[in-house]
């Protein structure tokens, strides 16, 4: 073990403790909530132990244990957990420690930055009982707190008690005293900008100040704030992300720089994302001073034959490298022959490639330049290389040739039957080999490694015949890739929602809008997507809404939740299921609006992150608690994305981000 928990492991070990277990997230309060009465302002302490007196560290150490012993901390099986105050350690700060004393144990002499001053909490394994102990000017303080669990309640009914002038209060509280750390500032900006209720004006002022607030789709306004904006960072952030950008706009952002390294970036992502420019931004473009702005716009699509092949006889080498493939077609026999003897080397390969797509390359040519393996997959092959390449290539390359769709079928034959296993699962995906042909192939398919779907097969997902016939391939790639379709024959969904491969399954789900209702409820048993955003198979306009209660006691976390989405569920439910052992179901329960306030505020406190940034999204927390939530800089971006901010609390809050000492400067 190295790092942070290794360095942990090490201090405990010397404190005379057994770490039991593997580190994980303990269901009991977080060790922040834990140490929140410890340290406040208003804690009283238990007992307390003077710096002065003899033999400090033993009496502190009998006295935590005493306290241990009387108040059950320590479990039958003398376990207990521990968290150790210290910024030394790389530790995530929400894990607990779960320990045991061994026979010589001296927690008081070893955890603190010297002995006899300690500082740790101890919590007991069900949660219920803490004992901190922390180091004052002259004494050291013990704090006993039982029942934690219920006093977690009664603060959470407490804290949404709230008056209009104590909400009112808390907000005008809020931007009182010191400005905002830099970080706090930075977590507000990010918040605000994933805030659906922004304001457009707003959005615009946090331009610069977080690349969330083009992360979305943005109205025209933002959208035209950006392209001026002076932040090159921001302008290319729009390129990179922002979709509907017109034509005319491309033309504008790209044109408007000045600097070429930012044309090129941004002619790059316009590329990337298949955006068309407009034809006067094609010809400048095409005679920009830079060549490597002239290199990236060879790349973009829609470019005029007349740009192409301009490109393709540039004064630079790596300008006409990179027009060459899009121009070949346009070009006449002289300027194919000019680029197959350009004086430079990368440039004639590239012409080599194009002329030998459709002219049979030979053994000669192949060996007397530097070609990649992947010619060997596109490129048509005179009979003897294709012959070498089967029996002589090395693996890549009979990889790559087992790719050719232009190889003749014996080959293909052969290199089914090749030693290397990749070289036959390449063959097996062959679109022209008969069922039986590519069940014949001995492949192992690894269910768990990604495959992209065969293309092929998305070409014919119109046609009932051959989606029906490959729906019974023996090849789970096959089969995939027909579960891709976005409708299929009644028949093909029955058959591939019984499909033994559940990728096969899970993609009916995610793309097939035919999918059965049976099939989506199977799937929620087992799939584990994102609990933030689910998507399908929850999404799917086919998923089961009604019958749900009847899964409320289900074993099974993952259909548990579901018993919410059932119209006839009820207010109690969720808050039954807000105390949930499985934080899946008590994710589910804090996005729910019919959640209380108080538990709301209660699942603040929740050991697992995913269920503290669904309650803190709650639209009854309380001002003074959501304010508290935007002070501290964990908490601060879920917090600042709070649906029910105040349109004059958010404009405040860009104040302060842009303005961190106060007021804006004057004109």
């Amino acid at each position: 073990m190295t790092g942070g928990r290794g360095k942990l492991s090490e201090l405990l070990q010397r404190a005379g403790l057994e770490v039991v277990g593997d580190w994980r997230t303990e269901d009991v309060v977080s060790p922040q909530v834990a140490w929140r009465p410890v340290v406040s302002g208003s804690a009283e302490p238990t007992a307390a132990v003077r710096l002065d007196v003899p033999d400090l560290v033993a009496e502190l150490n009998a006295l935590w244990h005493r306290l241990a012993a009387d108040n059950g901390l320590i479990g039958e099986d003398g376990v207990f957990l521990i968290h150790v105050a210290g910024g030394w350690t790389d530790c995530a700060p929400h894990f607990w420690t779960r320990v045991r004393l061994t026979g010589r144990w001296d927690l008081a002499g070893v955890l603190g930055e010297r002995p006899g001053q300690p500082e740790f909490v101890t919590l007991s394994a069900d949660g219920n009982t803490l004992i901190g102990v922390t180091t004052e000017e002259y004494e050291v303080w013990l704090v006993t707190l039982d029942r934690v669990g219920e006093r977690q309640e009664a603060a959470a009914q407490a804290a949404v008690r709230e008056t209009p002038r104590e909400r009112d209060a808390a907000w005008a509280a809020l931007f009182q005293g010191p400005g905002p750390s830099k970080r706090l500032r930075e977590m507000w900006a990010h918040g605000l900008a994933l805030n659906p209720a922004t304001p457009d004006d707003l959005r615009v002022g946090l331009l610069g100040w977080s690349h969330f607030v083009l992360a979305r789709q943005v109205p025209t306004a933002v959208v035209e704030a950006a392209m001026v904006h002076p932040d090159r960072n921001v302008r290319q952030l729009l390129a990179e992300f922002q979709p509907h950008i017109t034509p005319q706009q491309w033309a504008r952002l790209i044109l408007g720089e000045q600097d070429a390294r930012c044309r090129r970036i941004l002619t790059m992502l316009a590329g990337d994302r298949g955006a068309e420019l407009t034809g006067t931004a094609y010809e400048q473009l095409a005679a920009d001073p830079s060549a490597r702005v002239r290199r990236v716009t060879a790349r973009l699509p829609g470019l005029p034959v007349r740009v192409l092949t301009t490109l393709a006889a540039d004064a630079d080498p790596s300008v006409r490298a990179a027009a060459c493939p899009e121009a070949w077609p346009h070009l006449d026999g002289r300027a194919r022959k000019a680029l197959r003897d350009d004086p430079d080397g990368k440039v004639r390969v590239v012409a080599l490639i194009q002329h030998h797509l459709d002219h049979p390359m030979p053994r000669s040519v192949f060996g007397s330049e530097e070609l990649a393996d992947y010619v060997v997959q596109v490129c048509l092959l005179e009979r003897g290389l294709a012959e070498h390449l089967a029996q002589h290539g090395d693996p890549a390359q009979r990889r790559s040739l087992a790719g050719n769709r232009r190889l003749d079928p014996d080959l293909v034959v052969l290199l089914a039957q090749d030693p290397d296993e990749s070289v036959r699962f390449e063959v097996s995906k062959r679109p022209e080999l008969t069922e039986e042909q590519r069940a014949a192939i001995d492949i192992a398919f690894d269910p768990h490694i990604h495959h992209s779907p065969l293309n092929w097969v998305m070409a014919l997902h119109e046609d009932p015949g051959a989606v029906r016939r490959l729906a019974a391939s023996s090849h789970p790639l096959v089969r995939r890739s027909v579960a891709r379709a976005r409708h299929l024959p009644p028949d093909v969904v029955e058959r591939l929602a019984r499909d033994e491969d559940h990728v096969v399954q899970l993609f009916l789900a995610e793309s097939c809008d035919d999918a059965p209702a049976d099939m989506l409820l199977r799937v929620s048993q087992w799939w584990t997507g994102s609990l933030s955003t689910p998507g399908r198979p929850y999404s799917h306009p086919n998923f089961p809404r009604r019958d749900l209660l009847r899964h409320a006691a289900d074993p099974n976390p993952r259909m548990r939740r579901l018993a919410l989405d059932d119209p006839e569920s009820t207010a109690d439910l969720v808050e039954r299921f807000s105390r949930d052992a499985a934080e899946e179901v008590r994710f589910r329960a804090a996005t729910d609006p019919r959640l209380t306030p108080a538990s709301a505020v209660r699942l603040l406190d929740d050991p697992h992150g995913s269920v503290r940034h669904a309650a803190a999204r709650h639209p009854g927390l309380p001002a003074r608690v959501l304010t508290r939530l935007l002070r501290d800089t964990d908490t601060a971006q879920t917090a600042a994305q709070h649906p029910a901010l105040p349109l004059p609390v958010m404009e405040q809050m860009l104040q302060r981000i842009q303005h961190p000492a106060g007021a804006a400067p004057g004109p």
